[in-house]
């Protein structure tokens, strides 16, 4: 793989991928701990109030379908405009919605917004910036979401306390997705932003091609892959998701309170912020390996760990622990995911692949919740975190088998 005439410039994956990124983010992470209290204002019960929550990852699997296919005719830039557009659209349809299934569209097509938005930042990101700065700059944009994620919230208290009204929070997702618009309006040509000499990969015959690659025919062309490295990757995601899900239901359970819950997670999302660039830095410096397994070997052990404090006298001082364990695991394998799906694609056109990457570690995020919630239901919630912690351990061991099969040089 060449690398480009002119020295890489990190001002522009600022400027390009994480600036926009951090915009919309934040609008997101402001949005989504209020929705289901707006949808307890529209009559939902508690339990629709949660379909209504799980729309945003439904709507993400949906549009994993078409992203591809989408970012690869159009490009990277139109397609990012178009999808803050679009998620501007859709915050406006959930915030005037009279009652709870339009409240449920508006945020199905916000995530539908956000699935094309997220691929075409990672293609972007695959095609211009060289093999070298890869990893640093795809943790780097996934650290910057973590960030506006972690913002958010914060933002939308504010918002809030100065409104006086919960549905201020959609003006904040609105504003969020102009100014992402506005930046990538105003910075023009990506190739002039990165100045490389190389052709854009967005036009000629590489739309053609896309026409002809949907994301059916990519798992289709690429199952080797998917299915093996794939499933650990899919793995990871169900580890990462379901951390969300845990953490809080593991506090009520022993019986913290909200205020200390709120406070120890936040907590922790600022350990798991801050280790991103690390991670990146080590995969660029050694290889993918030296992360994605400690990473997911940590997320494992600590699941597995947890599962066995729930009846201890200090349970809360062992939920503090492994909390931020998982932080600390999660934070060093930052952008693992990106990383490994770029390595993967094809560089001049990666966005069809991308997508069924994407797809099918989405597939492994929105399915972690469900075992969460099954296997407690059946059993307890220690029975279904150490599941969890098994499955990650598995992942580490698949990780550690396919990624020097598939990626033998960067593993």
């Amino acid at each position: 793989m060449n690398t480009p005439a002119r020295p890489f410039r990190w001002r522009a994956v600022i400027v390009v991928a994480l600036l926009p990124t951090v915009l919309f983010s934040i609008g997101e992470g402001a949005l989504i701990p209020v929705l289901p209290a707006v949808a307890g204002d529209l009559g939902a019960t508690l339990a629709v109030a949660g379909l209504i929550g799980a729309a945003l990852l439904f709507g993400q699997l949906l549009g994993d379908i078409p992203s591809g296919l989408v970012v690869a005719r159009v490009g990277e830039r139109p397609a990012m405009i178009g999808a803050a557009a679009l998620a501007a659209a859709g915050t406006v349809l959930a915030w005037f919605a009279p009652g709870p299934v339009v409240l449920g569209i508006g945020v199905l097509v916000l995530g539908l917004a956000t699935s094309v938005f997220a691929l075409a930042r990672h293609a972007l990101l695959t095609t211009y910036v060289p093999l070298q700065y890869r990893a640093r700059a795809l943790s780097a944009l996934g650290g910057t979401f973590r960030l506006g994620m972690l913002i958010g919230p914060f933002v939308g208290a504010a918002t809030i306390q100065l409104t006086g009204s919960t549905e201020s929070v959609f003006v904040v997702q609105i504003v969020g997705c102009v100014l992402a618009v506005v930046v990538l309006v105003a910075l023009g040509d990506p190739e002039k932003a990165f100045r490389t000499n190389e052709p854009s990969p967005s036009t000629g015959s590489l739309e053609v091609a896309a026409e002809t690659r949907g994301l059916f025919a990519t798992l289709h062309d690429r199952r080797n892959v998917l299915l093996t490295l794939g499933l650990g990757s899919m793995l990871v995601a169900a580890l990462r998701a379901s951390r969300a899900v845990v953490l809080p239901l593991w506090a009520v359970s022993i019986g913290l309170g909200e205020t200390a819950t709120s406070l120890i997670i936040g907590v922790a999302g600022i350990v798991d912020f801050s280790l991103f660039f690390a991670g990146g830095w080590i995969m660029d410096r050694f290889g993918r390996l030296w992360t994605a397994v400690p990473s997911m070997l940590g997320l494992g052990i600590g699941h597995v760990v947890l599962a066995f404090t729930h009846d201890l006298p200090a349970a809360g001082v062992w939920f503090v622990v492994v909390a931020m364990f998982l932080s600390l695991s999660n934070g060093i394998g930052a952008g693992i995911l990106m990383t490994l799906g770029a390595d993967l694609a094809d560089r001049r056109n990666p966005a069809p692949f991308l997508g069924a990457w994407r797809f099918t570690n989405d597939v492994g995020g929105a399915l972690s919740p469900l075992l969460v919630a099954g296997l407690t239901a059946l059993a307890t919630i220690s029975l279904a975190v150490g599941a969890l912690g098994v499955l990650g351990l598995a992942g580490a061991v698949v990780l550690r088998v396919f990624i020097p099969k598939h990626l033998p040089r960067k593993g």
